[in-house]
This record gives structure tokens, sequence and C-alpha cells, in this order.
């Protein structure tokens, strides 16, 4: 078993712009693709963004064990670590990067302990997530209102984790994502 880090916030406080800047510097390090039973958004593309699944296809996985952890993050939308995805990076000797809710983080680092980093992302307001997540212009305004109540329950989890980075410049997030990566590789 390698090792993991898992990158996990409320939607919209920057975790996988963080995540992509670590990828870049690093190249040990490799994104977990996760399984999501929900249709692609704008560009995405299967395999790369994610695994698209549909929820029949998603139910059948889970009978069939080939989720590592999964969860129902919205009614009706699922997202899961396939077993199979953390086999291939670490295959090559690569640690892997999750890009994760906050439930599924914490599983994560349920399930893996010490092999696992656990980083949570925090916003620098409510306010400002959904300035946010207002600016993506992906979601209705009744997503985001969704997506706003889900992360004041999920900011309450913050001390859960191994470190909590604030998001408040980037640059200064991506230096201390750096610092706890760098430790964790030096383990």
């Amino acid at each position: 078993m390698g090792k993991i880090i898992i990158f996990s916030a409320p939607s919209g406080s920057g975790k996988t712009t963080i995540v992509r800047q670590l990828l870049e510097r690093y190249p040990q390090l490799e994104f977990s693709i996760s399984a999501t039973s929900r249709a692609p958004r704008g560009a995405e593309r299967d395999g790369v963004d994610y695994y698209f699944f549909t929820p029949e296809e998603f139910r059948q996985a889970v009978a069939d064990d080939r989720f590592v952890e999964w969860e129902e993050v919205y009614k009706g939308t699922c997202y899961g670590t396939l077993r199979s995805e953390m086999e291939r990076i670490w295959q090559k000797g690569h640690v892997i990067a999750f890009d994760v809710d906050v439930m599924g983080g914490i599983n994560l680092k349920r399930l893996f302990g010490d092999n696992a980093c656990s980083v949570f992302v925090m916003p620098p307001s409510v306010e400002e997530l959904r300035r946010r997540l207002q600016g993506r212009g992906t979601d209705a305004p009744e997503a985001i209102d969704r997506r706003i109540a889900k992360a004041e329950f999920e900011l309450t989890k913050a001390p859960e984790f191994d470190h909590v980075v604030v998001n408040d410049r980037l640059e200064d997030a991506v230096a201390a994502a750096c610092r706890i990566l760098d430790d964790l590789l030096a383990r």
C-alpha cells in the first residue's frame, strides 16, 4: 500500500485548483479520478475528470464491491473511489492525490490511517464561497443555495482532518499545501 494525500473542502473552496497546481509541481503525485453517477458538466470528459456512470451502473459497481468508499453526496448523485484506480496509481510507485468531498475525505482517512494525510481547504468565509460559486456560472441559484447549506455543515468537520489550509490567497494556500506534501513525501 502506498501513500495518499486527501484534499477535501466545501464546493467552491479552491481544492481542485490547489490540487492541479501540486500535480504540476510534483511528478510523483497522481490524481485519483473519482466515479460519479451524475452527467458531465461543461467540458468534463469521462476518464479524465471523472468516470461517469449511469445511476444503475453505479449501483452495480457498489454491489460488486468495486469501490474503496462511496457516498450519495447530493440526492441521487453518488461519488466514489474505485479500487482499480488506486491500484493503477500505486503500481507506478506514485502518491495518490484525492480531491473529494468532506465526508469522502473523512472516510478515506479512516480507511488508510497513517498512510493518508488529510487536508481540509477552508474558504475565507461563507459569503466568499457563495461569490465563488456564483462566479463559476455552472449552477442554478437553487443549486448554489444547496451547496452553501451543505458547506455550513462541512465546515464543522474541519477538525477531523490532519491539516487545515485557509484559501484566502491562492499562492499562500498552495505554499501551505506544498509544505504538507513535502512532509508526507519525506516520511
